[in-house]
């Protein structure tokens, strides 16, 4: 019979003492696991501190007394050894501000350093030899736009390890140096936008890693190294904008890897090379404005099935347009132009948007378009002839085609075809400039037109004297208000500004309708950024290659206020802080179009947008820095409406959809055509068409008319807590959700505790102790806004210096040593918002109209509730 075993009492404690030793060691390596990197070498955290020095690093974000591997903004360790370094996007001290220098020696000591980016960081001065000496850990480095001048030292071509090299926008002289071809492991070489002479050095060859060569926009001579053809990873090849000369060598056609080819603005000539077929994966082709000649080689586009933008333009290109390359299935963009291509023009359908450009060649014959071609297309400069039956919007400006307005002329027209023995059919179907080729037929008419427009001219004359006579007499009799001079006529007493456009005709340039469908591709759904409520926004390019976003405002279901109240708004008020202002197109009557620069990184809703649902690495992270860079920018906007415009303007559609962000996240403010004059105002003459809304207007949540001052400071609030949050869409709604949202979030913020905020900031934020104060303060600014009385809430001008310091708002200046208040009366955080900055009664009469309470100084308190007592205001409304 089987009997169990039973653990005898001794191997009972066995494997309780096992059991015991395995947790305490589990409990190890977890404490182990969660401790903070720290930094082990002496020597380099010297190295640290003296780089903090030499390039006038804050002590706000390189703390003496914190450890460098977990508090130090940009500092990345690894086994207790520096890694990363970025000094991008950091500011520097008063003293350091005055004198930048590329002053890294300290870097020398770093031997770990695998990355080191001072991308927009100031370093006036030349890259030092030793970097490629000591730094031989490094994988990237980044210079751009960091005023770097001098040459390339050849030392670089010892960093073995490098894979990514960033050198652009700088004022780098002198050749590029052979020893970059050492860069084996090199897959990204940016050297574009600086002053490099010489040839392009064909030791680049041996960088077989290379995805992406950009050496844009130097001055750079010579032929193109056929060698490079050779890089067989080649994703991207820019070497346009240089002083390049020769023909293209045909190894160029071995990159089958190659998605963009841009070698337009040189000096290159010949024919181009049929072996460019072998680019089967290039999707974009810019060879414009060289010297190439003759034929497009036969062959050539029916293997680059992928092309999508071709350009061609500015060139002496010549013979037939080839058929297979108008029916790339995949071709949207084709500009052909300033060639001299000649024939007929090859039928082709299109049944997705595109923009092609054939002018200014020397095609002939029938003009056969499609009506299923849909786009734009450009034929103008030619020597078409007949009639045009399809309906695409086509430019057909000079040349030899009937009822069409500026054509050639006859003699122009029946010279080049007889030249070529073909047949003319001449302009004998009543052109628009017929009169004109036939002068000696038209004499009779010419005088009848005379006498006419003259009769017309002299009966004009006589009424503007008229009026001229009565407006004088006016002036003498209707305008005089008696003696005792009381003032001047009324406002509704003078005449209003005329409804047509023609009052904007001097602000900005004026494009034509035809320009307008060529860089938005017809108004393509493609190129719409949204439906705004004033009108649709398209994204464009002008001649040139300028991004515009244009608003297309339809009359039929806007009304004449949609543009012209923006319009107005442009030719009074100019601030950098404003969405620049480009021009305007009014040749139809029944929509108009405003043109604006085009922002490169979208607005302020997007980019919170990308940021918290991208799981890209390469989507650049709205950082603290820049979050509190675009609040201060938007204050700007805001406080120049309110205080330094006369009168005062409420802008009344702020939310981060409105807030526009340049390439450097600078604040651009968009979204004015609901901007208008305060109510209350006594000064609205001064702004004609910026009147004030009726009363009858619809009220915002907060119950504060549109038209005041408070209600943006309201909204702005929202923008604030967006910012410090990352929650979506807050600022552009007042539904329940968001009401509720709001209820549950402004209880985290308190004057009286710093580390509840943390339980609503937004997780994608890396900040230390001293970030953390700066988000707390724009936290308690943004619930002063959100004050339930509109009373309460803090003038435009004073958010503004509290943004600008912060901690102003968070910290005791009683206190010499400067540390975080551990309680806080009413009295002392409104003397730390408001109380230094001095503002009187006539703050608040402003903008609300009334008159002072009582003489001399108002209390901080009558501005701006103390936050701990929001609980209180919001049961007394």
């Amino acid at each position: 019979m089987f009997l169990p075993h039973y653990p005898t009492a001794m191997e009972v404690q066995a494997r309780r003492r096992y059991l015991l030793e395995v947790a305490i060691l589990l409990f190890l390596i977890q404490c182990g696991l969660g401790q903070p990197e720290v930094l082990n070498s002496s020597t380099e955290r010297t190295a640290l501190l003296s780089l903090r020095s030499s390039l006038g690093l804050r002590g706000k974000d390189w703390a003496i007394k914190e450890n460098p591997c977990s508090a130090w903004t940009g500092v990345k360790c690894k086994a207790g050894r520096v890694v990363g370094i970025t000094v991008s996007g950091l500011r520097r001290t008063h003293n350091g501000r005055l004198s930048p220098r590329f002053a890294v020696d300290a870097l020398a000591n770093l031997t770990s350093l695998v990355s080191f980016n001072a991308s927009g960081f100031l370093l006036p001065g030349s890259i030092p030899d030793w970097f490629g000496q000591s730094l031989v850990a490094l994988q990237v480095l980044d210079l751009r736009s960091s005023s770097i001048v001098g040459p390339i030292p050849s030392s670089i071509g010892s960093l073995s390890k490098l894979t990514k090299l960033y050198l652009s926008d700088n004022s780098l002289t002198g050749i590029m140096p052979s020893a970059l071809g050492q860069l084996l492991q090199l897959s990204v070489l940016d050297l574009s936008r600086n002053l490099l002479t010489g040839s392009i050095p064909p030791s680049l060859s041996s960088l077989n890693n290379l995805t992406r060569l950009e050496l844009a926009s130097n001055y750079l001579s010579g032929p193109i190294p056929p060698s490079l053809g050779t890089l067989s990873k080649l994703q991207s090849l820019n070497l346009s904008d240089n002083s390049l000369t020769s023909s293209v060598p045909s190894q160029l056609g071995n990159l089958s890897e190659l998605l963009v080819l841009d070698l337009s603005r040189n000096s290159l000539t010949g024919a181009l090379p049929v072996d460019l077929r072998g680019l089967r994966s290039l999707k974009m082709m810019y060879i414009g404005d060289n010297g190439f000649e003759g034929p497009l080689p036969d062959g050539l586009f029916p293997s680059l099935a992928q092309l999508e933008v071709l350009v061609l333009r500015g060139n002496k290109l010549d013979g037939g347009l080839p058929g297979d390359l108008l029916s790339r299935p995949k071709l949207w963009f084709l500009d052909a132009s300033n060639n001299n291509f000649t024939g007929n023009l090859p039928s082709f359908v299109r049944n997705t948007t595109a923009v092609f450009n054939f002018s200014n060649n020397v095609l002939y014959g029938p003009l056969h378009l499609s009506p299923k071609l849909n786009g734009s297309i450009d034929l103008s400069g030619n020597y078409f002839q007949g009639d045009v039956k399809s309906k695409i919007k086509a430019f057909l400006r000079g040349n030899c085609l009937d009822k069409v307005p500026d054509q050639r002329t006859l003699e122009d027209c029946s010279l080049f075809y007889a030249q070529r023995s073909l047949h003319f059919d001449g302009l004998q179907k009543g052109t628009p400039d017929e009169l004109e080729r036939h002068p000696n037929n038209n004499n009779r008419l010419k005088f009848i037109m005379v006498g006419i427009f003259g009769g017309f001219g002299l009966v004009i004359v006589l009424v503007l004297i008229l009026v001229l006579f009565l407006k004088l007499f006016g002036k003498g009799n209707s305008n005089k208000r008696g003696k005792a001079n009381v003032g001047p006529v009324p406002e509704g007493d003078s005449p209003s500004l005329p409804k047509d456009p023609v009052y904007f005709a001097g602000l900005g340039d004026s494009f034509t309708y035809e320009q307008m469908l060529q860089s938005t591709g017809n108004f393509s759904k493609e190129n719409i950024i949204k439906h705004g409520h004033s009108g649709d926004l398209y994204k464009g390019f002008l001649e040139g290659g300028l991004p515009v976003v244009i608003k297309k405002v339809n009359l039929q279901y806007l009304k004449n206020e949609a543009y012209s109240l923006e319009l107005d708004f442009f030719s009074k008020v100019s601030h950098m802080r404003f969405v620049p202002f480009l021009g305007h197109c009014f040749e139809r009557e029944d929509e108009k179009l405003l043109v604006y620069k085009c922002m490169p990184n979208g607005d302020l809703a997007n980019c919170l947008q990308k940021v918290s649902s991208s799981e890209d690495d390469n989507v650049q992270s709205l950082d603290w820095i820049i979050r509190l860079k675009i609040a201060i920018g938007a204050a700007e906007a805001l406080s120049h409406l309110h205080h330094e415009c006369n009168p005062p303007l409420v802008h009344r559609e702020i939310q981060a959809s409105s807030i526009l962000l340049d390439d450097k996240f600078e604040v651009r403010l968009g979204s004015l055509s609901e901007a208008c004059v305060l109510e209350g105002d006594h000064h609205q003459n001064v702004f004609t068409r910026l009147r004030r809304k009726s009363q009858s207007s619809e009220q915002s949540s907060s119950g504060s008319s549109p038209a005041s001052c408070s209600q943006d400071i309201y909204c702005f609030g929202k923008v604030l807590l967006e910012l410090v949050t990352g929650k979506l869409g807050i600022s552009k709604t007042e539904d329940a959700t968001t009401k509720e949202w709001l209820e549950h979030t402004l209880p985290n913020i308190s004057i009286h505790d710093k580390e509840h905020v943390t339980k609503i900031v937004d997780p994608s934020l890396m900040i230390d102790d001293d970030l953390l104060e700066e988000v707390w303060a724009m936290a308690i600014i943004a619930k002063s806004c959100l004050n339930p009385k509109p009373s309460r809430r803090p003038l435009m001008r004073y958010v503004l210096k509290a943004l600008e310091n912060p901690l102003k708002v968070v910290r005791d200046e009683s206190s010499s040593s400067g540390r975080l208040r551990a309680t806080s009366s009413r009295r002392s955080w409104s003397a730390a918002f408001h109380g230094s900055w001095g503002h009187s009664s006539s703050d608040v009469n402003r903008e609300s109209g009334s008159g002072p309470k009582q003489p001399g100084r108002v209390s901080s308190n009558e501005i701006v509730p103390e936050p701990g007592e929001f609980r209180d205001v919001e049961r007394q409304d």
